[in-house]
């Protein structure tokens, strides 16, 4: 918003930047034409100063500043939402209210278990946003296990149960996590919320916490899905990096399941992971590990849900679960436990789909990376991190060597005797300067006041108690420590990897892949595996077909996927989805599954001649409306495939010979539904049937009709 100019004498306050105001003398406004019955006048443009008069209207900035404020304080709340709450940091993989917990139980480490609601209030002095908040981040931390350990109640991962209060629950720090995430010397450290206390910008992670925890964020315009993955193959995986071999990760979850990572490409992608169930017996199934993102309840409710819509047919479901899933169903009977296996995977949440999308702050910004990308950049971090502690080791075995050889000289040449005729400290450091001045060649650098300082508080009793062999055994010691180092220093990528190897050697055996790999999961059919639950029926009295109708006709088995052909009596037939309750009028003829290459017979009589053919229906729409024979002909017989022989009676006329005949349907070829078919008879024909029906002759003399 521009700034307002300084109010002048006789001037108003003008917020128009480049506009200086003329003086205004004071004088009555004129009421315009437009002045409205009550006194209230509009400013006319002659009685504004010329200046302002001058600028031309925009309306933008007649609200210019309200706009600018909005857009600015949506740009900070957006800003803040993705840095500094929902999109973890990939300098050490964490939130800022994960990062904020851990920073307080590091700060109240003692080795020993303490209150979470402790915990949760020394936290508050970092994070501004609510105990709730925090309580809800550390169980989840906790219940992934690598860096935070639980003693009580934290909830279940498996049925979703919730932790118990903060005040019956404790924690710490694991020891993974207190060796190597922090380092307060190499620390870098902000002002808290309210400026009272120090918080790190990122902890020195020496591992590689983004891909071992795994977290989903949604921000303001951005969401992150990063999958957990296996903290020994990530270390594994480390070390290929720093050897320049390949490596591949995928990833890991903490309720186990079969997992399809076929399209997983390094982070981008997606990955299906099925429950694993175990056909216990012919009637029972056991499910015993589940997918992510599901829980016992939860998947019991997909069941049932798939059981109610028709999809399967369950008898009993039973939850066992306590530490570990197990969840038995029975089979009722009629149905194969391997069926009801395929129809679980196809139609519940026994097998689940989780996408992948990798968004990390990098320098203050959100970045997408892959997998590969985060753990060489983790990698590079580690080696660095190590470099400099290396470095501040070194440092520190210096500076040790350099005060015990300070201290040798200070005590075996008796320097402390020449200040006890000294009356003032500048005497005091001037004596001992002068005392070291012999023996300038043995130090390893210059004596300096913190020196002096350090040796004018050597007690009585360590100078009466020196011991020279003591004394140079630590020498010893620190010099072969400081020697180790620098080789270290110059062999840093060998020392990186036997780093890693000895986490390998000591974490592996308690982190196993808990996610069983599969080079692809079996497609499911869902048609096939769907069961036939719904039975579809023909009312003609009421004209209505469908799964919800009574009636005594066309009692057809359907799954939830089948389709229905419909044929009427006036050759009209189309497919529609199954019905629930439909109406279509008494002259059905034919319900049934469509089946494109199914040979249907038909006979049907058009004016006048009678034709029988066979055809198959092909493909059609949904719902739209065909014909099989033509118009205003009629149908006399419909069936599907093939009959052996039909029987065909006309209806009596004078000086008729012939009443009845058989013929072979076989003898027609099968065509399109548009086919006209091969001639019957041009007699007008009452009935004909698949089987001889009653009234027929069977004395009489029965000829055979020949299609020519």
């Amino acid at each position: 918003m521009p700034a307002k100019r300084k109010k002048e004498p006789g001037q108003p306050e003008w917020p128009i930047e480049g506009a200086t105001p003329a003086p205004m003398e004071k004088k009555p406004a004129k009421k315009s034409a437009a002045a409205n019955g009550n006194g209230a006048t509009h400013v006319l443009a002659e009685d504004l100063p010329a200046a302002i008069a001058q600028i031309p209207f925009d309306p933008r900035q007649s609200s210019g500043g309200l706009h600018h404020r909005v857009d600015r304080g949506f740009l900070d709340y957006a800003s803040y939402v993705i840095r500094d709450r929902a999109i973890p940091n990939l300098a050490d993989g964490l939130k800022p209210v994960q990062r904020r917990i851990l920073w307080a139980l590091h700060e109240k480490d003692d080795g020993r278990f303490i209150k979470v609601a402790n915990a949760v209030g020394h936290t508050m002095q970092y994070h501004p946003h609510g105990d709730a908040s925090i309580g809800d981040a550390l169980v989840v931390l906790a219940n992934k296990r690598y860096l935070i350990e639980g003693q009580g109640n934290f909830g279940n991962i498996f049925t979703g149960d919730p932790a118990a209060a903060p005040r019956y629950i404790e924690c710490r720090l694991t020891e993974l996590a207190r060796t190597e995430l922090f380092n307060d010397e190499i620390t870098d450290f902000v002002p808290s919320y309210d400026g009272r206390n120090q918080e790190p910008v990122a902890l020195p992670s020496k591992l590689p916490v983004t891909l071992m925890l795994g977290t989903e964020g949604i921000a303001v315009g951005l969401a992150a899905r990063i999958l957990p993955h296996n903290f020994p193959e990530l270390l594994e995986a480390q070390i290929a990096i720093l050897r320049k071999q390949p490596f591949k990760c995928l990833p890991d979850f903490a309720t186990g399941g079969l997992m399809d990572a076929r399209d997983y490409k390094d982070g981008k992608g997606s990955v299906k992971v099925r429950a694993k169930i175990r056909v216990k017996d012919e009637s029972t199934v056991t499910l015993k590990e589940i997918p992510p993102t599901t829980t016992t309840d939860s998947l019991i409710g997909s069941i049932e849900d798939a059981v109610q819509k028709g999809k399967l047919k369950v008898k009993s479901i039973n939850d066992f679960t306590s530490e570990n899933v197990e969840i038995e169903i029975k089979c009722p009977a009629g149905v194969e436990a391997e069926k009801l296996v395929d129809a679980l995977y196809a139609f519940t949440d026994c097998e689940v789909t989780i996408a992948s999308r990798i968004v990390v702050i990098k320098d203050n910004r959100p970045v997408e990376l892959t997998v590969s990308e985060i753990l060489r950049e983790n990698t590079s971090q580690l080696v660095a991190i190590l470099k400099r502690e290396l470095e501040l080791r070194g440092q520190k075995l210096q500076d040790e060597l350099h005060y015990r050889t300070l201290e040798r000289i200070f005590i075996e040449e008796r320097i402390y005797k020449l200040i006890e005729k000294c009356k003032t400290s500048e005497a005091v450091t001037a004596a001992v300067y002068d005392g070291f001045k012999p023996f300038q060649r043995q130090l390893a650098r210059d004596l300096t006041d913190p020196d002096v300082e350090r040796l004018l508080q050597v007690r009585i009793r360590r100078i009466s108690l020196f011991d020279i062999n003591q004394h140079r055994e630590e020498m010893e010691k620190a010099k072969a420590g400081l020697a180790e180092t620098r080789k270290h220093l110059k062999n840093l990528t060998k020392f990186v990897v036997v780093h890693l190897e000895a986490l390998l050697e000591k974490y592996g055996p308690l982190y196993p892949r808990l996610t069983t790999k599969s080079a692809r999961h079996e497609e499911v059919d869902v048609k096939a595996a769907a069961f036939k639950a719904f039975k579809v029926a023909y009312d003609r009295d009421s004209g209505y077909v469908g799964c919800k109708v009574n009636g005594d006709e066309f009692k057809l088995e359907c799954t939830k996927f089948d389709k229905v052909l419909l044929v009427f009596k006036d050759g009209t037939y189309k497919v529609t989805e199954l019905p629930e309750k439909l109406f279509v009028g008494p002259e059905l003829f034919y319900c049934g599954l469509p089946e494109r290459e199914r040979v249907f017979t038909c006979a049907y009589t058009n004016r006048n001649a009678s034709y029988l053919k066979r055809f198959t229906f092909g493909g059609t729409i949904l719902d739209k409306a065909y014909l099989c024979i033509p118009e205003k002909a009629r149908i006399l017989f419909f069936a599907p495939d093939t009959p052996k022989l039909l029987y065909v009676r006309y209806k009596p006329a004078p000086h008729q010979k012939v009443n009845q005949q058989t013929c072979d349907p076989a003898e027609v070829d099968v065509k399109s539904p548009r086919t006209l078919g091969r001639q019957i008879s041009i007699k007008d024909i009452s009935s004909v049937t698949a089987e001889p029906t009653r009234g027929w002759d069977e004395k009489a003399a029965t000829t055979k009709i020949a299609f020519a």
